[in-house]
């Protein structure tokens, strides 16, 4: 959440910044902060002043009993109890205030940095780059020649998935509901190929591996940010009050939890491979047929906790990492930086990165890279010591996909349609152990 200090200090500049993106009544939910703050400290101040006067009485009252003064002592003692009420009822000020004041920070956004454009849905968010000729973005850079030609009647993934025996949709309808697909023979092979190339890749590129767990309380789903935002989009196990995680970026950041960190070890790099789960409530039409939206999925996610000054170079260090995959995977791709109005509740600055389905003639977002700023770590209390001058600030954290699974497979299988097969990408092959699906 944005910290009190910015908010104070920068009171315009935050206004601008949510109304940038798009969040409605601005300046009166950083006015009620505002308004809140001051009846915290406002009490605060009235209960130090209480506690300062209570000690002095307390202090008295030694004094007078060694003077046999018995009856001012009394006297002294009972000014001290009735102080000590008051004290308990400003305490229940100051509480209550904090209580409130949290509740509205958490249901204020970040604030976008200055370079994410302006715009209010997805077509405003602007294409930086892209392999693919025909992308309609002005910096469009090279061409994208890698896959093989084919007839022009492609088939979608779905009808690939029954005709090569890779996923069967329905019968994951049997066992559990729509959206959660079986996977088999080579299907289940490229799943598990992709999910150790994408490790290895992090791995080469110095990420530590995570194995967390997939299922989180509700204070690391408020660590992150999901909680209050996204409650609704999360699958809740509501006896022991666990929430199923929607991206490995929760468990992971929440590692840093409550923690101060050095100076010198940052940044910090994790990737963790976890199954996903998204509740994706009202999502219907052919945007989410086959692999293009599912409730559960599979996810390689990359995070990063950083110092403020560093935090943008690794930013471009994760985008360049992500960009690297799409490579070697040879598929065709764009990136967008993602204007005001399309960004998250919790990013300061996302870029997505879309593959281009052939058969299906539409983009498929398969990453989204953020930095968050001090967003989360202030909500995580994630810290870091200065090794100038051992003060302690807020860390920046950042996270990405590298990637999401399900739209990569569908790519993967529709641009990649041979008169032998579906070609596998080189860079593939030694982790699958085949060069065709067929």
């Amino acid at each position: 959440m944005l910290t009190l200090k910015l908010i104070n200090e920068e009171t315009e500049r935050v206004i601008r910044g949510l109304e940038k993106k798009h969040f409605q009544g601005a300046a009166e939910a950083i006015a009620a902060v505002q308004a809140t703050d001051k009846k915290r400290r406002e009490a605060q101040q009235q209960l130090d002043n209480l506690l300062a006067e209570s000690k002095k009485k307390a202090a008295e009252i030694g004094a007078l009993m060694k003077q046999g003064l018995r009856e001012e002592a009394d006297k002294a003692k009972a000014a001290v109890a009735e102080l000590k009420e008051k004290a308990k009822d400003l305490e229940a000020t100051m509480d209550e205030a904090q209580r409130q004041l949290t509740e509205q920070l958490c249901q204020i956004p970040n604030i976008p940095y200055d370079e994410v454009p302006e715009g209010a849905a997805a077509e405003d968010n602007v294409v930086v780059k892209s392999n693919l000729k025909e992308c309609d973005g002005s910096d469009t850079v090279g061409n994208w020649t890698t896959n093989p030609v084919v007839e022009a009647a492609r088939l979608p993934h779905w009808e690939l998935a029954k005709k090569y025996n890779l996923i069967d949709f329905d019968l994951g309808v049997k066992i559990t509901g729509a959206g959660f697909p079986v996977y088999i023979g080579k299907g289940a092979q490229l799943q598990r190929a992709l999910i150790n190339f994408f490790l290895a890749e992090a791995n080469k590129a110095g990420y530590t591996e995570i194995m967390p767990p997939t299922v989180v309380n509700a204070a690391s789903g408020y660590g992150t940010g999901q909680l209050p935002d996204k409650e609704g989009q999360m699958y809740h196990a509501e006896v022991d009050d666990f929430y199923l995680i929607p991206t490995a970026e929760v468990p992971v950041t929440n590692i840093y939890r409550d923690v101060i960190l050095d100076e010198k070890d940052l940044p910090i790099k994790n990737c963790a491979y976890t199954q996903c789960f998204r509740r994706e409530a009202g999502s219907y039409g052919k945007d989410v047929r086959g692999l293009n939206r599912l409730h559960e999925f599979s996810k390689i996610e990359i995070v990063r906790i950083d110092t403020p000054e560093h935090s943008k170079e690794s930013h471009k260090e994760m985008l360049a990492h992500v960009e690297g995959l799409l490579q070697k995977l040879e598929l065709p791709y764009r990136i967008l930086r993602l204007c005001g109005g399309d960004q998250s509740f919790t990013s300061a600055i996302c870029y997505d990165f879309e593959v281009y389905s052939e058969a299906q003639k539409r983009w498929l977002e398969v990453s989204s890279v953020s930095n968050f700023d001090t967003y989360q770590a202030n909500r995580l209390k994630c810290r870091y010591r200065r090794a100038a001058d051992k003060k302690t600030e807020l860390c920046h954290t950042l996270n990405g996909s590298a990637l999401a699974l399900p739209r990569i497979v569908a790519a993967l299988l529709e641009n990649n349609q041979t008169e032998n097969g579906i070609r596998i990408p080189k860079a593939l092959q030694p982790y699958t152990g085949f060069e065709f699906i067929d």
